[in-house]
């Protein structure tokens, strides 16, 4: 419209002087106005020109613009190294850090930070006088135990022939105390054997008749009241003499006769060994009379005998269960067993106040010193998490978590490259040293842990820095790359760029008409986080198109 309207008015400016001309006489000042015209004319065309540059600048923007929404790049060979890359921070290939479970004053911490130490070197010795006396009381009683198992091992036979009840005596069962079945305890009474057949009869002698009499020798007993006189033997004579009746010496002398069945406790005689009589008359008592006690303890399992039965010497008259002997010895064998495992317990609770390093390595904190109360139940409130930590730096290592989708692509022993933004413009090389498979899952993408170690342990590196690094997973060589952000991925898995189709260039070659690109189908081969290899679709040097995503087309 405004260059329409230009011309216009350039047609029109010589029609003003004509009309002058014919209604007037020429003037002097016809030059003036010729000048005039000329300045006009000039104006009008330097406007013009301005319209049309405005115009052409318009366009070439609009196209500047489209071209500048879409990024070129050509199809190239060159090297291709296929690499995963990820993030990590440098780690002691071992670390300790110090723990304990028990508290105490420090006796001993013979090292320092920075320092050296070895496997097994001393770090940290705590009081342990508590524990040392558990430890004696531990001895103590495992002793004891092994004393009462070993008696019950070496009374086993005894035990055993305890556990059968016999007659102490030949006579009649004259008492029972227990029933079969009854649970009975060791030492308890169980029957009174009475031997009424044989009677005893104890009486002094003068003592020089009584030094000249032997056990065995014949004797004759006189019951008092009954005048009976019977046939006997001297049993036993008393080893001292006494005083008897009107001062003189006397010694008592036991003569054993058999009871003719009138004689009891409440009898008395007296007794002549040849010609020498007693000096006095004395009781009569039973040949025996014995208690059966119990010699085991359990349950009285069988009583063959009842009150008024005649029993010999030694005859069975009952029995335990054997098996409480064998519960007894089982029982003291679980004791020594316990009192074994608490001294373990103790002494294991002694060598815990010993503290040692577990690795060589070089102290990096030291947090407790002789005389100081160790104890890591107060490091909420300390502030001190642990007593003393140690690097073992002859070898550096960092873990990275590389993506399901290329998780496959690792192997142990693969190069790795490593940078620092602390260490700006050096580099450091590793290897993959170990494939964890146990993934982590977040927000649906699994990632798993992959171990790097360093190679060489560079002192540059230090624990706690964090590092970028690339594992060289395969050097593909020269092959025909485009930029991995040019390729378009189809919901079927296509995979396709975009080229210039007819009337999408102008005559310099820029891109001028973004609706003239055209989707080709590409066939795609091994990639770098860059660029990925192009097996079929591009021939080398055409170009793609890439939309910048950061652009905006205000032409629509």
């Amino acid at each position: 419209m405004e260059t329409t309207q230009v011309r216009q008015e350039t047609a029109s400016q010589p029609a003003a002087p004509q009309k002058e001309q014919k209604g007037a006489a020429p003037k002097v000042p016809m030059p003036r106005k010729k000048k005039k015209w000329i300045k006009r004319v000039l104006a009008l065309a330097v406007l013009a020109a301005l319209l049309l540059f405005l115009f052409r600048s318009c366009s070439g923007a609009k196209n500047a613009i489209v071209s500048g929404s879409y990024l070129p790049a050509s199809a190239a060979r060159q090297d291709l190294v296929v690499s995963v890359s990820g993030t990590g921070t440098i780690q002691p290939i071992h670390s300790y850090k110090v723990t304990t479970l028990v508290k105490g004053e420090v006796l001993e911490a013979p090292f320092e930070e920075g320092q050296t130490v070895h496997k097994g070197d001393l770090l940290f010795r705590i009081d342990s006088k508590d524990v040392e006396t558990s430890i004696q009381q531990a001895e103590l009683s495992l002793e004891s135990a092994r004393l009462s198992y070993d008696q019950l091992l070496k009374n086993q036979s005894d035990n055993r022939k305890n556990t059968t009840v016999r007659a102490a005596a030949a006579g009649v069962i004259t008492k029972l105390y227990v029933d079969e079945g009854d649970m009975v305890s060791l030492g308890a009474p169980i029957a009174d054997i009475l031997d009424r057949d044989n009677m005893k009869l104890t009486v002094p002698f003068h003592a020089a008749d009584a030094a000249g009499f032997a056990v065995g020798q014949s004797a004759s007993v006189t019951v008092d009241g009954t005048l009976e006189t019977l046939s006997g033997v001297i049993d036993s004579i008393s080893a001292t003499d006494s005083v008897g009746p009107g001062g003189t010496l006397v010694r008592n002398v036991t003569v054993a006769v058999r009871n003719p069945g009138a004689l009891s406790d409440a009898s008395s005689g007296t007794a002549a060994v040849g010609t020498a009589a007693s000096a006095a008359s004395g009781a009569f008592a039973y040949g025996e009379s014995k208690q059966v006690v119990a010699k085991a303890s359990g349950e009285l399992t069988s009583l063959s005998v009842k009150e008024g039965d005649r029993v010999s010497e030694d005859q069975v008259i009952g029995g335990f269960d054997e098996t409480d002997m064998a519960t007894q010895i089982e029982s003291a064998a679980i004791q020594v067993k316990n009192a074994e495992f608490t001294l373990q317990n103790a002494r294991d609770r002694l060598e815990d106040y010993s503290i040692t390093s577990t690795i060589d390595g070089t102290v990096i904190e030291k947090n407790y010193d002789v005389g100081d109360t160790l104890d890591t139940s107060t490091s909420s409130t300390t502030g001190i998490a642990y007593p003393a930590v140690i690097y073992d730096l002859s070898a550096l290592t960092f873990d990275i978590r590389i993506h399901e989708l290329d998780i496959n692509k690792i192997q142990v022993g693969q190069a790795v490259e490593i940078t620092s933004d602390a260490l700006d413009g050096q580099s450091f090389t590793g290897r993959v040293d170990k494939v964890n498979i146990n993934g982590t899952t977040s927000n649906g993408v699994t990632t798993y842990p992959v171990t790097v170690l360093i190679d060489g342990s560079p002192d540059e590196l230090k624990p706690g820095m964090n590092i970028s690094a690339k594992i060289v997973v395969e050097d593909a060589g020269e092959v025909l790359c485009i930029p991995v952000e040019a390729v378009n991925r189809g919901q079927n898995g296509a995979s396709t760029v975009l080229v210039a189709g007819p009337g999408a260039l102008d005559e310099a070659g820029n891109l001028a008409d973004s609706s003239k690109l055209e989707e080709r189908e590409v066939t795609l081969g091994r990639n770098d986080e860059a660029y990925i290899e192009v097996l079929s679709g591009l021939e080398e040097g055409e170009t793609v198109f890439i939309q910048n995503a950061s652009s905006a087309n205000p032409w629509g």
